[in-house]
């Protein structure tokens, strides 16, 4: 039998069943010999009213989707949204789901990347759920590195057989010759050069933050290396919030969800938008190598 996409519902409260069932429906349609595997209890909260009940429910969803992967049951994992407010108050113990997943593979948090992607840009994140003072200090020339070929292998997955990388530089200006900082000279330079070196061929940067992702999404490279959450996430989604999905790089099964949150105030109200969460099954079908 061909290995399913296997999906999770997310928080039963929030917005993650009703574009899970619309971005099925038309997945099933377009794609009727693919197998889908939908793991959660819809029914299990009304909507809006997320509880302790809901949470433990959406976390069993996960803890079953990480047993098929490592079981070899699963050809990719679509999530959707959770409540990490809530899912800690159930014993959850990570930052967020791509932590979750790299625990459940054995792997530690920084041997895996959370990158996104859409129609006109990728980016990988250097650090993700930390606050920006760690951020900084956790910017170093191996995470550099291990971002880009991870974000390398993504965009390759992808279809772009040699990807045009950039590094975003961590100050203003990038640091404009030390006047701002010395971090692009002492580490982010140091690390393009090693990134170079790993893939054997040019990468662009550090290059100013408040320039590069306008660069990236006009076509000039392929994906970005985002020194920190919201360097990469903020114009990422000004340009694909409807389009975008998160991926997590570095896992052995190709794992990924829509860009967006739990909803709370549209649950239930027929508002929600579906389409990040069809890109996400559109992509989980890319990048499983699953026959259609």
């Amino acid at each position: 039998m061909k290995k399913p996409i296997v999906i999770t519902l997310g928080e039963p409260a929030g917005i993650g069943p009703e574009v899970v069932e619309h971005a099925v429906r038309k997945f099933r349609k377009r794609y009727p010999k693919v197998g889908v595997d939908v793991l959660g209890d819809p029914d299990m909260a009304k909507p809006g009213k997320p509880t302790k009940k809901s949470a433990k429910s959406a976390l069993e969803a996960l803890e079953l989707s990480a047993e098929m992967a490592l079981a070899g049951e699963a050809a990719a994992i679509v999530n959707g949204p959770v409540s990490k407010e809530w899912l800690q108050q159930v014993g959850f113990r990570h930052p967020g789901q791509t932590e979750f997943y790299a625990r459940a593979f054995g792997l530690k948090n920084d041997e895996v990347t959370m990158t996104m992607t859409g129609p006109s840009m990728t980016v990988g994140l250097v650090t993700t759920h930390c606050s920006l003072a760690s951020a900084v200090r956790k910017v170093t020339q191996p995470r550099i590195v291990a971002t880009g070929q991870r974000l390398d292998a993504l965009l390759r997955a992808k279809g772009i057989r040699k990807p045009r990388i950039a590094v975003a530089g961590l100050n203003p200006h990038a640091g404009e010759a030390g006047a701002f900082g010395q971090e692009e000279i002492r580490i982010i330079e140091p690390a393009v050069k090693r990134l170079e070196a790993e893939l054997k061929r040019s990468v662009a940067g550090p290059i100013s933050p408040d320039a590069v992702y306008m660069a990236c999404r006009d076509g000039k490279y392929d994906g970005v290396v985002s020194l920190y959450h919201d360097q990469g996430l903020i114009p990422f989604k000004l340009v694909s919030f409807d389009t975008g999905v998160n991926v997590t790089a570095g896992l052995p099964v190709w794992r990924m969800s829509p860009d967006h949150g739990t909803a709370f105030d549209i649950a239930g109200k027929n508002k929600a938008d579906a389409r990040s969460m069809y890109c996400a099954l559109e992509l989980a079908l890319e990048l499983g190598r699953i026959k259609k």
